[in-house]
């Protein structure tokens, strides 16, 4: 593994813990030789674990749809930066880049990357490993939904068991390894 692609939020959340696992992400990131491959963004938990990884003399790639550029304030500061033509684009380049996925804390986009991910993994277009940070229990509610789904049948044990999950970065770069 070289680079994993960490999906988070534009914004940072209510609660100061998020952005602290960000930083702790990135460290451990750092420490773990791997570069991070990002959506681009300057703002929220993007531009906390960019800026980390930047601190540390970590090396970040983002990749930004020219509509989000000004929405997401890009990020100017970057190891690379793509600038592409839309979300399409942005999520198939992401992908290509990185050796794994992470989704921390955050929205719609996050999640719809997250199961992107999932199913272009549940149907063999790439075999990465993929993994939640739950940070401070923000995913239980997702992680309960999947072992639901898994059990009334509409999600194979083996597919639900595509997406890992821990609450420490550090560990969950370590299951990314296993």
């Amino acid at each position: 593994m070289k680079a994993i692609c960490v999906y988070c939020g534009a914004n940072a959340g209510v609660n100061p813990v998020y952005a602290e696992a960000a930083r702790a992400l990135g460290r451990a990131l750092v420490g773990n030789n791997l570069s991070l491959v990002y959506g681009g963004g300057k703002v929220g938990l993007m531009g906390v674990i960019a800026d980390e990884v930047l601190r540390l003399g970590g090396e970040v790639t983002g990749v930004i749809p020219t509509a989000l550029v000004e929405r997401e304030v890009g990020h100017t500061g970057l190891t690379r930066q793509f600038i592409v033509k839309d979300m399409h684009e942005r999520k198939a380049m992401m992908a290509k880049l990185a050796d794994g996925f992470i989704a921390m804390p955050g929205g719609m986009g996050t999640l719809e990357e997250l199961f992107e991910m999932l199913t272009w993994s549940q149907l063999g277009i790439h075999a990465k490993p993929i993994g939640l940070l739950n940070v401070d229990g923000f995913y239980d509610g997702l992680t309960g939904f999947i072992e639901h789904a898994s059990a009334q049948g509409f999600i194979r044990p083996q597919h639900a068991a595509l997406m890992m999950s821990a609450s420490d970065g550090q560990a969950l770069l370590q299951m990314l390894r296993a």
